[in-house]
């Protein structure tokens, strides 16, 4: 391996990282309220389509990012609204999200753009690139310095704002009444419930927070980590950030280094194509593997020290 390449590959990280740490934040909030979200793939799915759609009609990123919003909500209160309200599967209504946004993504996208469903090649100006910080060209430009400065001055303002995002939860969660209060819906619904506070109230403003935070995710895939959207382009970013979750014990810091350690799993696979060791190749499929890999490892080497919220995944009846 050639180390002159470590810094493009700690650059790489930050920017693979991105659409997980922002899925697993979401599946924090929804989670830590006591609705298990394994739709987070299909709304990143949904997100990123509405975003590369809105982006490339509109030619505005911004734009995009507010259809991807709005249309990751959309879902989120489906979900809500069959957890919450119906107190139906909350496992058969995530999957029925996935199933239901990889369909709809690929048939509206042929159905408009004419393009096997595929969205249009995005231009510069309607996607999210790399912030222009004054002085960055010299900084990037510097002798020894310059490609490590990438690590940090190189990227767009989603992937800060999902950096933001941690502290901001960790900190709402830990610190708030509203944080307080979500937490404790989670763990025991009944004594929130006899304390005034209404547990459906509490649950939809946790999902539509994960909403927001998968249609962020999603515009980052197809309008800043590139430059369209294609058919199952979150690649099962969704369920690797689930993984994050439960290794990480359901907090936010610990959720952070789980998501950079599978980024940096991804980075590698892209940089390491073509590689050889002891004079063989090696196929370009075992990096692609070592996320996954990954998830099994930690699945089974730290799943029995995971503890979930209490209520997590059960309905909560008023009159029980």
């Amino acid at each position: 391996m050639d180390f002159s390449i470590l810094p493009e590959i700690l650059a790489s990280t930050i920017r693979m990282s991105v659409p997980l740490i922002l899925a697993c934040l979401a599946g924090l909030w929804s989670e830590r309220s006591g609705i298990v979200d394994i739709g987070l793939e299909g709304k990143m799915l949904a997100g990123a389509f509405a975003a590369a759609s809105g982006a490339a009609y509109f030619h505005s990123p911004w734009i995009g990012l507010f259809l991807a919003i709005v249309v990751s909500i959309s879902f989120s209160l489906v979900h809500g609204y069959a957890a919450i309200n119906q107190r139906g599967n909350q496992v058969v209504s995530g999957v029925a999200i996935n199933m239901l946004a990889a369909g709809l993504a690929v048939v509206l996208g042929h159905s408009w753009f004419k393009q096997g469903g595929r969205t249009p090649q995005l231009d510069d100006a309607s996607r999210f690139s790399a912030i222009s910080f004054p002085g960055k060209d010299a900084l990037l430009n510097t002798p020894g310095f310059g490609p490590f400065a990438k690590i940090v001055f190189d990227h767009s303002i989603l992937t800060y704002a999902a950096l933001l995002m941690v502290p901001l939860t960790a900190w709402t969660l830990a610190k708030t009444r509203f944080g307080l209060r979500l937490r404790a819906v989670g763990e025991n619904p009944q004594a929130v419930d006899t304390a005034g506070i209404s547990v459906a109230r509490l649950r939809y403003e946790a999902v539509i927070i994960a909403g927001i935070l998968c249609g962020v995710a999603g515009a980052y895939l197809s309008t800043a980590l590139q430059t369209s959207f294609v058919r199952d382009m979150s690649g099962g970013r969704g369920f690797l950030a689930l993984t994050a979750l439960i290794f990480a014990n359901w907090r936010a810091w610990p959720a952070l280094w789980a998501c950079l350690l599978f980024g940096f799993l991804q980075a590698i696979a892209n940089f390491m194509q073509g590689v050889h060791l002891f004079g063989f190749e090696i196929p370009v499929q075992v990096f692609n593997s070592l996320p996954y890999v990954m998830t099994i490892v930690l699945l089974a080497g730290f799943i029995g020290k995971s503890i979930p919220p209490k209520a997590a995944g059960i309905p909560y009846l008023k009159d029980r």
